[in-house]
């Protein structure tokens, strides 16, 4: 009897006749012991050469859906197909065993319990497109970003990389833009290093997940600030961590506030998230004592430092210090835009070997185009231009809503003070009303508030909003809060 596999076109035609057969197999069609045709006969049924139903067999045999047998033939493999329900009372106990085996229902395969709450909703409110105006924190305005300028980066980059060979690149970034990021930390930042410091990362997550991942144990303990940014504390929980909230005040984290066992601590010193103070320097020498003595390490996220309005910026705790014990992380998420995915990590020397092992075992690289074109942005003076147009264009905006916050707002918002710098600021509600319910009536308004309750861990919880400014013009911050004000009145 000629076996019923057909052949479409000329394209992969083991392929075609591989998986029919596969199918039949485990499908039960065709039943175990089932004698096959020779390769030969095969070949002329379909119409093709006997090398591609050699392969075919071949392929079956390894992977163990047939068995050959000199001087036999080829047969299928004996228990591997769906058995019929009324085999289920074989009298060989074999047989009744597999079809009770297959009688089975499936069960699919299932994340742990943490990971499946986690698929339930991200840890941070998107920009809703369908709002006129939306004051989503981590957004940036792209339409004033230099394309133009970008394109002519980019092809550069092709050029350059046309004349390479195909090979995996250094997994600590590619030499030129860790050139860029140290000059540019040592002119901005004061902190002082070399270009084989830096390692470059798929923006600032990446390089919380490769600390916490050459850091961690399952069980050690993590300090964060409360209210803090969720992303990083779901990465160090997802490694088995746990998670101690700490206070913050005015002065930022609170370093009598820490527990004595955290071998690690996450801290927003220069722009506290979401609050927006910046940590005194009495508090961060304290941080940098408590952990020099416990052999602790400190995280500081500069995550949007370039965007100070007020006042003199802090100096980074990695500046100061001088046991090796800050890891600093840095990103273009909010200078660029965060579709970029690039950041950087100047880590303690001690810590630089395991973290870009890490990194070549999590993903190899990162995108050697993008880094090669940002090098170029950043070393032809283009990215010192753009930072000095969006300084301008984001303190006006701030400048906006400080004045509702402080005029026609200021029988319900306060904002929380000192605020001087980022692309957001955080305001308490002070009337007697739930951040719920304003939120609500304000998208009704097609505002988009969002509460500050989902940034902290523990109560008390400050009853107020992040107000991010940095992807609203601000004639429609002006426009939406003004809105806002006659909305409240009504409350």
């Amino acid at each position: 009897m000629e076996l019923h596999v057909t052949v479409s076109g000329r394209r992969d035609l083991a392929g075609q006749i591989y998986r029919q057969l596969r199918d039949g197999i485990v499908d039960g069609r065709l039943a175990g012991g089932t004698r096959l045709p020779s390769t030969r006969d095969l070949a002329l049924q379909l119409g093709v050469s006997r090398k591609t139903t050699l392969d075919v067999f071949e392929r079956l045999l390894a992977e163990g859906y047939l068995n050959s047998r000199r001087g036999s033939g080829t047969f299928v493999a004996e228990a591997l197909e769906r058995l019929p329900a009324r085999e289920r009372g074989h009298p060989n106990p074999q047989i009744r065993a597999a079809a009770k085996a297959v009688a089975v229902p499936a069960r699919a395969a299932q994340a742990t319990p943490w990971w499946q709450a986690q698929a339930r909703g991200g840890s941070l409110p998107r920009l809703d497109a369908r709002l006129v105006c939306d004051f989503a924190g981590g957004v940036t305005d792209k339409s004033r970003f230099p394309f133009d300028v970008w394109r002519r980066c980019i092809n550069d980059a092709l050029r350059v990389q046309a004349r390479g060979h195909g090979m995996y690149r250094d997994p600590a970034g590619e030499e030129k833009l860790r050139l860029a990021v140290s000059r540019y930390l040592a002119f901005n930042r004061a902190v002082q290093g070399n270009w084989q410091d830096v390692i470059v990362t798929q923006g600032a997550q990446q390089a919380l997940d490769l600390l916490a991942r050459v850091m961690l144990a399952p069980g050690d303990v993590v300090a964060v600030e409360d209210p803090g940014y969720p992303p990083a504390r779901d990465i160090f929980a997802a490694l088995g961590a746990k998670v101690v909230p700490v206070p913050v005040d005015d002065e930022g984290l609170v370093v009598a506030r820490l527990p004595k066992t955290a071998r690690l601590v996450y801290v927003t010193p220069s722009h506290q998230f979401p609050l927006g103070m910046p940590m005194s320097l009495a508090r961060r020498v304290a941080l940098l004592e408590w952990a020099q003595a416990r052999g602790a390490l400190v995280i500081e996220d500069d995550y949007d430092c370039e965007y100070r309005f007020e006042g003199r910026s802090m100096e980074p705790l990695k500046s100061l210090d001088k046991a090796g014990i800050v890891a600093y992380v840095g990103t273009f998420s909010k200078t660029i835009f965060p579709e970029l995915r690039v950041g950087y990590l100047v880590p303690p020397a001690a810590l630089a070997a395991p973290l870009v092992r890490a990194r070549q075992i999590g993903d190899a690289h990162g995108c050697v185009l993008t880094q090669t074109a940002l090098a170029d942005f950043m070393l032809d003076g283009h990215f010192a231009r753009h930072l000095r147009r969006m300084h301008q264009t984001y303190s006006q905006r701030r400048d906006v809503l400080l004045e509702h916050l402080r005029g026609p707002l200021a029988p319900w918002l306060e904002p929380v003070t000192p605020n001087t710098a980022g692309l957001h600021l955080a305001a308490r509600l002070v009337a007697p009303l739930d951040a719920a319910t304003v939120a609500q009536a304000a998208r009704r308004a097609s505002i988009g508030l969002h509460p500050l309750a989902p940034f902290h861990l523990e109560a008390p919880v400050q009853s107020g909003f992040l107000f991010g400014y940095g992807a609203v013009e601000a004639e429609r911050i002006d426009a939406a809060l003004t809105s806002l004000a006659t909305l409240l009145r009504a409350l």
